[in-house]
């Protein structure tokens, strides 16, 4: 298994310069073909003197200075990836969380910097997770590499983690050292047999890891100092979550991976 195809999002708000480096040599590594997209959409209401209201001579102006802005962002691109990977461009007016949904049908990984809370400028990590269908890989803060040496696998006995750890393999089968981990209030047999399991499995596929029971409660702050322990730069983890009036409500391992901007992490669901 590899990435055929990669997804690299630019925000508009972003110094586009480490996450398209990144993605680029991700693309370099697996061989992949690298299609950059960028996309923001116009508020449908504008704040005036008056309240909000529809105004179709301000929503222009800000249609046109998105355009303008994607421009840039299309250079910086092809100036950026060298002309040794296949690659091509796409934007869209309209919320990047929408539009990498849509592009992510093509493609085998998604790769993106940290989202924002404004949805018609910046992505909402959250709902691509859930809803992309697609790994998404979330780079660290400005991180222009994901050398993969040391992989820490999150690992629960759920869909969504073997889910992440299926997505996980081109990483894993370049990774110097795979580690399995899991959190657990105590490491009874039953819990290392399941982490055998995991280790067989990936054996399977060449890969050669070993295996970590952390005691304790599930935490994400335990299970990204854990990281750090052992000096990973990638966590691979299955992304738990559902929506409740529009609204995503997730596990605490799942939040703090989200919101984690120190490491890399690969997040399926």
């Amino acid at each position: 298994m590899s990435y055929k195809t990669i997804i690299v999002n630019l925000a508009v708000d972003a110094n586009p310069t480490p996450i398209v480096k990144l993605a680029a040599e991700l693309a370099r590594r697996f061989e992949a073909h690298l299609i950059g997209l960028a996309a923001a959409d116009v508020p449908p209401l504008v704040a005036t003197d008056n309240g909000l209201v529809y105004e179709g001579e301000v929503m222009q102006i800000q249609r046109t200075e998105i355009e303008k802005r994607l421009a840039e962002l299309r250079e910086d691109f092809e100036r950026l990836v060298p002309a040794s990977i296949s690659s091509e461009w796409v934007q869209y007016i309209c919320g990047p969380t929408r539009a990498l949904g849509l592009v992510a049908r093509s493609a085998d990984l998604i790769v993106t910097g940290e989202g924002g809370e404004n949805v018609f400028r910046a992505l909402d990590i959250a709902s691509l997770v859930l809803g992309a269908g697609r790994p998404v890989l979330v780079a660290a803060s400005n991180a222009e590499h994901v050398l993969g040496k040391t992989v820490l696998v999150a690992w629960k006995d759920s869909k969504e983690a073997r889910r992440a750890l299926s997505d996980s393999l081109p990483f894993l089968a370049k990774a110097n050292e795979v580690v399995v981990a899991t959190i657990q209030a105590d490491s009874g047999q039953d819990v290392r047999n399941e982490l055998a399991d995991v280790a067989v499995f990936l054996e399977q596929h060449g890969i050669a890891a070993r295996t970590e029971v952390i005691i304790g409660d599930a935490d994400g702050d335990r299970l990204v100092a854990f990281a750090r322990s052992i000096h990973a730069d990638l966590i691979v983890s299955g992304a738990y979550g559902h929506s409740r009036l529009r609204e995503w409500a997730f596990g605490g391992v799942t939040r703090t991976l989200i919101g984690e901007s120190g490491i890399n992490r690969l997040l399926s669901n």
